[in-house]
C-alpha cells in the first residue's frame, strides 16, 4: 500500500482550518495544523510535510516570511500560499518567495484538491493516485502517460478524471462530505452554523460544488 503523502495545513481561521483538514484527510492524506505563524514554522522547517498548505496572514511570523525561511532551507519543499490577498503584487510576492501556487480566497475544494495533487506529481510524491483507471467498459486509462489506447489525455483531463474516480470508490463518504456545509470564503460565511438545503448548495458560494 501506498504511503500517505503528508500535508501541513497553516491558517488561524478554525472553520477553513477544520475544514481542510476533513476535505484531505477524506481524499486520503494525512494531514498536521497550526494555527499561528510561530507554529507553522517550526513545523514547516522540520521536514516531515510533503507539502504545506500555508496562508498569508497569520499571527506572529506571516505567511511570506515562512514561504522564505522554507526555502532558505529547503529549495524542494512543496508550498501552496492561501489567503484572501489576490492582488497581482502580492501573487508576485509570493511566487517570487518560491510558492509553487498561489489560490485566492474564496476559492472551489474540487480545484483546491486538485492543485494539491499537480503541485505533489510535479515534486514526485504521487500520494495514493491510482496507476490506472479501469471503467465499466473495460478500457484502461493509463493515468502516467495520460493515454488510453489511442486516446490521448491533456493533464488536466487526467486530473479530472482521478478525481471523479476516487469520488466513484467512496460512496457514503462523498454523501457524508456533500452534507455538510463546507466553509471556505469570508468570515460572514463561516458564521454560518447549519448546513443549506440541498437545492441551495449548487448556488451558494459558501458551499463546495457538487461533483459527479
Amino acid at each position: 500500500m501506498a504511503l500517505k503523502a503528508r500535508l501541513l495545513v497553516v491558517e488561524d481561521e478554525a472553520a477553513i482550518r477544520s475544514g481542510l483538514v476533513d476535505v484531505f484527510v477524506y481524499h486520503g492524506y494525512e494531514v498536521e495544523t497550526a494555527d499561528n505563524g510561530d507554529d507553522g514554522l517550526r513545523l514547516a522547517l522540520s521536514g516531515k510535510f510533503d507539502l504545506v498548505l500555508l496562508d498569508v496572514m497569520l499571527p506572529g511570523v506571516d505567511g511570506f516570511e515562512i514561504c522564505n525561511r522554507i526555502r532558505q532551507r529547503d529549495r524542494q519543499q512543496p508550498v501552496i500560499m492561501l489567503t484572501a490577498k489576490s492582488n497581482d503584487e502580492d501573487i508576485v510576492q509570493g511566487l517570487t518567495l518560491g510558492a509553487d501556487d498561489y489560490v485566492a480566497k474564496p476559492f472551489s475544494v474540487t480545484q483546491l484538491v486538485l492543485r494539491v495533487q499537480a503541485v505533489l506529481r510535479r515534486s514526485g510524491i504521487a500520494g495514493d493516485a491510482a496507476r490506472e483507471i479501469r471503467l465499466n467498459n473495460g478500457l484502461v486509462i493509463d493515468t502516467a502517460n495520460l493515454s488510453a489506447g489511442d486516446i490521448a489525455f491533456t493533464r488536466r483531463e487526467m486530473d479530472l478524471l482521478q478525481y471523479l474516480s476516487q469520488q466513484a470508490d467512496r460512496p457514503v463518504a462523498r454523501e457524508e462530505l456533500l452534507a455538510r456545509p463546507w466553509i471556505f470564503t469570508s468570515p460572514s460565511c463561516a458564521a454560518r452554523s447549519k448546513p443549506m438545503p440541498p437545492a441551495r448548495r449548487r448556488s451558494s458560494p459558501c458551499a463546495a460544488p457538487a461533483t459527479a
